[in-house]
């Protein structure tokens, strides 16, 4: 399971790195098409425009770099006796796989969260063991199991 779930987040981050090099290249294709005209500051007004889109878009280009670097980090066939990167964590409130942020994840039907140490929920889990409770958000949260 947690393979698959492993797989996921790799698709999860080629697709965003696929859609950010897009919309990069789409914003540098229109800024070099952009040619001057006579309305005056339109053509530089125009550029400027089109060098923040690829300014934002690198930055986003750069935490994509970051995700993938940490899930190169997890080995995705550890056993985990603790909540820790690369376990799957069963809940009272669902079940969370801690790797990355990538949302929301189904297999086989069943939903899985991909979550970040580093997220809120995350950062409660790390260490805890099954039995373990904690509490977020004013709910109590009891994992149930974690491999």
């Amino acid at each position: 399971m947690k393979e698959q779930l492993y797989a996921l987040c790799v698709e999860y981050i080629q697709k965003r790195e696929a859609e950010i090099k897009r919309i990069i290249n789409d914003a540098r294709d229109a800024a070099n098409n952009e040619t001057k005209s006579s309305a005056g500051d339109k053509y530089e007004t125009g550029r400027e425009v089109m060098q923040q889109e690829i300014d934002l878009n690198l930055t986003r280009l750069n935490e994509i770099n970051k995700l993938k670097l940490a899930l190169e980090r997890i080995a995705p066939d550890c056993k985990c006796e603790t909540a820790q990167p690369g376990a799957l964590v069963g809940t009272s409130n669902g079940n969370y796989y801690l790797a990355i942020s990538a949302g929301q994840l189904k297999i086989d039907g069943k939903t899985y969260y991909a979550i970040s140490a580093a997220s809120p929920i995350g950062a409660e889990m790390i260490g805890k063991r099954s039995g373990d409770s904690f509490t977020i958000n004013g709910k109590q949260i009891t994992i149930k199991s974690i491999s």
